[in-house]
């Protein structure tokens, strides 16, 4: 018998009320997530509906993402200097109240300003959610609960666009809002009376030089790599340097002031979460799995809607069944990570992950959809193998003081790896496409090979993954009693 089976078996179960508060945590989680990505199909009704143009309707998604960039690495401040159930109360709180504001808008303006409240209050749920994992769940049962995790954060993503397909084929755009409106203020409502305050406020004060610093800093770096997948060259090119330039340098700023913080004061993000390997080497896979997945998300929209000119409802249930598969694996990849650990799951879903996208490289106009889906489904049973594990070996072996903000860098990285990953993706199928159409190929012929080129260039990124995925694995023993020296010393 292993170790990790060993310690899964003396480990203590969950008390009634803390599966309570994860509960909680894991629907207002998959709430606010799903949200995120139900926005992208409803893009070309809004255009329509708001008589604006497709570049002005996009920025109901880049503001969306800009804030979260900018609002996530708050949250470890905002955890360790707030009580649980106060932090529950503002996220869900500001959610409810952009939801409600979005779904009353009568023009592009009041939506575009409810998403950005909707945005403060996502930001803040995911840190949340794991971090309360981290506190209440014993190390060796925390992959089971994890794999809960990964069905907000993987699956939500997945079927965002279905329920958006389903709904803006048969109703108005305003009940992507309305029908989760309910849902999202019966959340804030049952946990705000459910919720225990959990650990005692701290007393750290807030560094203001810091809080200024992330605004270009993780915002500037997300809109410039947004505006890449946006730029064909000239001044379009300029628009996504200048940000993105910003951005690199005010992030080595903040970098830099969280580094000396960390001696002198009490850092916004603490940085220290990267002394520790297998912290690092979870955070490098995840960022590579979601440059993949962001890619994908948007890829295989483009090539069923302009390439097999399926809409938008069609789409979102070719999407559906890995979404679905995805959710139902999660806890299950959570017990065999107990179980056995990281790698054999890691590895497997990287080899599927890779392989998956080299197939998708060689898709046509004449593709069966059977295939497709057949595809899609491989790839989520990889990206279902993949979060788990990364997620949990990443956050397990840090002390308490640590759980915040190894939460809350893991996901602000997430949501820059994600900006990364569309920038690179989109790039490559836009400059592709043009080349190819200049050169006198029909735009359909062309746009179809600018496709297979960045699912090409995603599969040499997957690549990367199967490397990383070698290298996962359990807290050796002496990592173990370090962790405890440190534990004590809290």
């Amino acid at each position: 018998m292993t170790t990790t089976s060993t310690d899964q078996q003396l480990a203590p179960a969950l008390s009634r009320d803390d599966r309570k508060i994860i509960a909680t945590l894991l629907i207002a989680t998959f709430v606010v997530i799903l949200n995120e990505t139900i926005m992208g199909v409803a893009i070309p009704r809004l255009v329509v509906d708001l008589g604006i143009t497709t570049s002005v309707a996009q920025w109901l998604s880049t503001a969306f993402m800009l804030t979260m960039a900018v609002v996530i690495p708050t949250t470890g401040f905002l955890l360790q200097r707030l009580s649980r159930r106060t932090v529950f109360i503002l996220a869900m709180g500001l959610f409810s109240a952009g939801t409600a504001v979005a779904a009353a808008s009568p023009g592009f303006w009041m939506l575009l300003f409810g998403r950005i409240v909707q945005a403060c209050g996502t930001a803040i749920m995911l840190p949340l959610l794991m971090t309360t994992i981290l506190t209440l769940v014993p190390k060796a049962r925390r992959g089971q609960v994890m794999g809960n995790v990964s069905i907000a954060i993987s699956v939500a993503p997945a079927i965002g666009p279905t329920i958006s397909g389903v709904i803006l084929q048969y109703l108005s755009w305003r009940f992507m809002f309305v029908l989760v409106l309910p849902i999202a203020v019966a959340s804030l409502i049952y946990g705000a009376r459910g919720l225990k305050a959990g650990s005692e406020p701290g007393s750290q004060p807030l560094d203001i030089v810091s809080v200024l610093l992330t605004v270009p800093a993780f915002g500037g770096v997300v809109f410039g790599l947004t505006r890449f997948g946006e730029s064909s060259g000239g001044s379009g090119l300029a628009s996504a340097l200048v940000p993105l330039g910003v951005g690199v340098v005010c992030l080595v700023a903040f970098v830099w002031r969280q580094i000396r913080l960390q001696s002198s004061g009490w850092p916004l993000l603490d940085l220290r979460a990267f002394s520790y390997p297998m912290f690092r080497t979870s955070v490098s896979l995840l960022c590579i799995t979601m440059i993949a997945l962001f890619g994908v998300v948007i890829l295989l929209p483009i090539y069923l809607q302009n390439i097999r000119g399926l809409g938008s409802l069609q789409t979102g249930l070719i999407l559906f069944p890995g979404g679905l598969l995805m959710g139902l694996l999660a806890p299950t990849v959570g017990k065999i990570f107990d179980r056995y650990g990281p790698r054999a799951l890691t590895t497997t879903g990287a080899v599927l992950l890779t392989v998956t996208l080299w197939r998708f490289s060689t898709v046509d106009a004449h593709t069966p959809v059977w295939l497709l889906v057949t595809l899609h489904l491989i790839l989520s049973l990889g990206l279902a193998c993949l979060f788990t594990p990364a997620f949990t070996s990443g956050l397990n072996p840090l002390p308490p003081s640590l759980y915040s903000h190894g939460s809350a860098i893991l996901s602000t990285l997430q949501q820059v790896a994600g900006a990364a990953g569309v920038a690179l993706l989109v790039t490559i199928l836009a400059v592709r496409t043009q080349n190819l159409v200049a050169s006198g190929v029909p735009p359909l012929v062309a746009e179809n090979a600018g496709i297979n080129t960045a699912f090409a260039v995603a599969s040499m990124i997957g690549i990367v993954a199967v490397i990383l995925a070698l290298f996962m694995r359990n807290p050796t023993p002496s990592e173990r009693h370090q962790e405890m020296v440190l534990h004590g010393g809290h």
